[in-house]
């Protein structure tokens, strides 16, 4: 994830002179970010802990569960375990980043700041591609449910898994090496400083193509042919998963698009000499600011989307909170049992939703 532009994001008490090349002509001089450090320092960390509470507690409750019957694990369940796993290596690393925020300055270790610049990326783009798995494998599910019924396995699950992982790591390579702490006027800094300007083009387009709009496109076409079929078929609950369908694409696209495009302009500003006066400069990176924290709220709704909305999950939710929180009673399980859960749901349907 490109959150490392010039400390315009995630450390806005600083002037922005990181991302001024000796090689880039462009003619833009740094302005002072003296009006975004208040703003700064109060809306990022209040913005940044709700997102790691929530999303904490939401996705370590998916954990918990999906551990707790790992004996009945399917090809959905796994992708939806990693899915919980990528969005709490994302969220793990906003602490540090409040601190950044309200401190003005990196006060962890050189080896921290590369660690934690690089696992914010690989829960970035490991939770992305998760997405995708879970997308495909939907796609085929419905469109070719015999063929690939005796393909989905725990191991292929597994080797998925594997493969995912790499790929996340590999995609975010970079971010481990060039994330590092970079002393200046006002203490030291954790920003990604590349040794050309490759590598911050790199930086900029990857979570543009790999995180937005290839996986956009493979949702669009993809339930652009589920949603035909489901709505064709006999079963009460094929509205529902129309909805939930639609509402997967559309959450993900009004979360991330905004940021994506105010990265791209961003990147437009040092290539092209867009924006190069201070109001425009000022007003880009408040953009910045603004719409990467709304895209990462979207790690604190993949778990009402995808593992929330299935009433099974439901079920095993809720008793595990019972049993933790013997005094909650805010659903009955009576309202979520295995039998009215079967009576309610079509085959096809059911293993959509979970």
């Amino acid at each position: 994830m490109s959150a490392y532009d010039a400390n315009a994001t995630l450390n806005p008490t600083m002037y922005d002179y990181s991302s001024y090349y000796s090689d880039n002509d462009s003619g833009v001089t740094p302005c002072s970010n003296v009006e975004m450090r208040e703003f700064g320092r109060v809306f990022l960390p209040v913005l940044y802990s709700s997102v790691f509470i929530l999303g904490f507690l939401g996705n370590g409750l998916v954990v918990c569960v999906l551990v707790k019957h790992r004996n009945q694990t399917n090809l959905t369940d796994i992708c939806l375990f990693n899915l919980a796993l990528s969005d709490l290596l994302f969220v793990i690393t906003l602490p540090f980043y409040t601190h950044y925020v309200v401190a003005g300055e990196w006060i962890f270790s050189v080896f921290l700041c590369h660690f934690i610049g690089g696992i914010h990326n690989t829960g970035f783009f490991s939770g992305i591609f998760f997405m995708v798995v879970m997308t495909l494998d939907r796609y085929v599910v419905i469109m070719h449910t015999h063929k690939v019924a005796r393909y989905r396995t725990v191991k292929m699950g597994i080797a998925l898994t594997v493969f995912v992982w790499m790929l996340s790591l590999f995609v975010s390579l970079p971010s481990y090496i060039f994330t590092t702490v970079k002393n200046g006027s006002q203490g030291q800094s954790c920003d990604f400083i590349p040794e050309n300007k490759d590598w911050w083009v790199f930086n900029i387009f990857a979570p543009n193509i790999l995180g937005l709009v290839i996986p956009l496109l493979v949702m669009v076409i993809c339930y652009s042919r589920i949603i035909p079929i489901l709505v064709k078929m006999r079963s009460a609950k094929k509205h529902r998963v129309v909805k939930l369908i639609i509402s997967i694409v559309v959450v993900f696209f009004l979360f991330w698009t905004p940021y994506n495009i105010s990265n791209f302009l961003r990147f437009l500003q040092y290539e092209a000499s867009l924006f190069d006066d201070c109001d425009s400069d000022k007003n880009l990176k408040l953009s910045i600011t603004v719409t990467e924290t709304i895209a990462m709220t979207h790690c604190c709704l993949n778990p009402i989307i995808y593992a929330f909305v299935g009433q099974k999950f439901m079920k095993r939710a809720v008793q595990l909170l019972r049993k933790w929180v013997p005094g909650i009673h805010f659903l009955s399980t009576r309202d979520l049992s295995d039998s009215s859960f079967r009576k309610r749901s079509s085959d096809v349907s059911s293993t959509f939703v979970m």
